[in-house]
This record gives C-alpha cells, sequence and structure tokens, in this order.
C-alpha cells in the first residue's frame, strides 16, 4: 500500500516551536489540560504536528490495512512521541467524536505496543492505554457536549489534552466550569519575530539559489517588502514564497527583487494581518 504523507515543507526551529515543546512536556508531564491559542497562520498546527511525529504517523492510522515492513518505523515514532494529533470535524458533535477519534485511538495504540511489546494482546486499564498526550486542533469547533467527551476521556485516562484554537478559545472555555477548572496551562503562540523572520528568509533565498545580502540595496527592499506582506505569519511566509519561486523560474529571474515580491503578492489573498 502506497501511503502519501502529508507535505508540509521544511520545517524551521522557531523559538515559539520551542516554546510550544515545553509547554507541550508540561501539559503531558502533570497529564493537565493546556490551551494554545494564536492568529491563523502563525505555526500552532505545525508545531503540534511536528511534536506529535504525525507526518509520518498519520498515514497509517488514517489508513488502517494491510502490514508492511516499513511500518516498524511508525511504530518507533509512535512509541517515541505517544501523542494523538486530531483535527476536530466541522460542528465537533459527540457522534462525529466517537466516529473518528476512537479508531484513532485504537489504532495508535496497536502501534505503540506493536514496538514496546509486539507479543502482548490485553486490554489497557485505561481508555487512552500508553498515549499520554492528545492534541485537538481546531478546537473552537467543539461543541459542548464534543467538550464534555474530551473532559470525559481526560477524566478516565492519565494523559494530558491540549486544545488548539483561535484567540479567545480561552474565554470560551470559560463558560464550561467543570472542563475550565481542570485547565493547567494556557500558552499563547505569536507570530514569528523580526530576527526569525530574517533567519528564514536567508534560508528560503539560499533555496532559490540567491544570496540575501542585508548591504545590498534591492535584497534590503525586497526583504522588507516581504517582511510587511506577511508580518510574521508563518504560513502565508511559505505561500508567497512559493509564487516566488514560480515567477522566478518562469522569468528566469537573476535576483529577488521588491517588484517581484509584489507581483508574487497579487495571485495571493493577504487579508489584514492586525
Amino acid at each position: 500500500m502506497n501511503r502519501q504523507t502529508r507535505r508540509t515543507g521544511t520545517f524551521i526551529v522557531t523559538r515559539e516551536h520551542k516554546r510550544f515543546v515545553e509547554f507541550a512536556n508540561t501539559v503531558r508531564r502533570n497529564a493537565t489540560i493546556g490551551l494554545c491559542h494564536g492568529r491563523a497562520g502563525v505555526g500552532k498546527t505545525l508545531s503540534a504536528r511536528r511534536y506529535a511525529h504525525w507526518d509520518r504517523i498519520e498515514p497509517l492510522v488514517t489508513t488502517w490495512g494491510k502490514r508492511e515492513d516499513s511500518d516498524a518505523k511508525v511504530y518507533a515514532a509512535s512509541a517515541r512521541a505517544r501523542t494523538l494529533f486530531y483535527t476536530a470535524p466541522v460542528g465537533g458533535s459527540i457522534s462525529a467524536l466517537r466516529k473518528d477519534i476512537q479508531p484513532y485511538i485504537m489504532r495508535l495504540c496497536i502501534c505503540i505496543d506493536s514496538h514496546e511489546n509486539p507479543e502482548w494482546t490485553g486490554r489497557h486499564s485505561t481508555p487512552l492505554g500508553p498515549i499520554e498526550l492528545v492534541i485537538v486542533d481546531e478546537a473552537e469547533r467543539l461543541t459542548m457536549t464534543g467538550l464534555e467527551f474530551l473532559r470525559d476521556l481526560f477524566d478516565h485516562s492519565d494523559a494530558g489534552l491540549i486544545l488548539i484554537g483561535m484567540p479567545g478559545i480561552e474565554k470560551r472555555m470559560a463558560q464550561y466550569p467543570q472542563l475550565y477548572s481542570r485547565i493547567g496551562f494556557v500558552h499563547e503562540y505569536p507570530s514569528l519575530s523580526q530576527d526569525e523572520m530574517q533567519f528564514d528568509l536567508q534560508r528560503r533565498w539560499r533555496k532559490l539559489g540567491f544570496g540575501l545580502d542585508d548591504a545590498d540595496f534591492t535584497d534590503a527592499r525586497a526583504a522588507a517588502a516581504i517582511i510587511r506582506l506577511t508580518a510574521g505569519n508563518f504560513q502565508l511566509l511559505q505561500r508567497l514564497f512559493m509564487q516566488i519561486e514560480r515567477i522566478a523560474r518562469i522569468n528566469e529571474i537573476a535576483a529577488i527583487t521588491k517588484d517581484v515580491v509584489e507581483a508574487a503578492a497579487q495571485t495571493l489573498v493577504i487579508g489584514n494581518a492586525n
């Protein structure tokens, strides 16, 4: 079976990703509930998927079928991460959650057990078994009953739970006292800093075969235009450079200029960064 992995591009370990890892480790270690919020596109989902090794694990647990020799690497990654990443469905009802998340839990447990004790055929004493952390993305989609389902799952396990959403999710969760009282940590995921933007631009310039020279007026203008347009939004930065690369290839340009950046930006839907 040819399992397709999700293409998320080259991952850049930013300061904010490191802070997310610290946050996730703390939630996991204390078996509590954590909230992570930030604007769309800042990198919350990418960090969570990276933490859970989900780009490697997801194809197996979503296309469950005949085992392959290469699955041993997925089993090992599952045992290292012990983390389930799940995107809440639109509507976030309890029926949708049960239909989707429970098979993932079962399959991830099998992956972990297959690595650690392949001969074991018993039952786990808790609903999450060896899973130590569940990360739910797009958590603002969840209904009250959906949240109650997750709270009950959390209460009957020894695992941590992270809910990821847009700014304001913490205020919404305050409306559910039974869940809110169990929240141990809240983490804000901000946009890329100026230094991180410069570091990222250096890498992307080199990938296209150019060198970003701060002393070069053309490079400086182009970099300033990119920083202004993306405002530290990691997802938008990736999309913009996809267009810059396309324009550079089609037109066989020898340098990234402000005009190239603006031409690339015209092909994108760029909303208000504030």
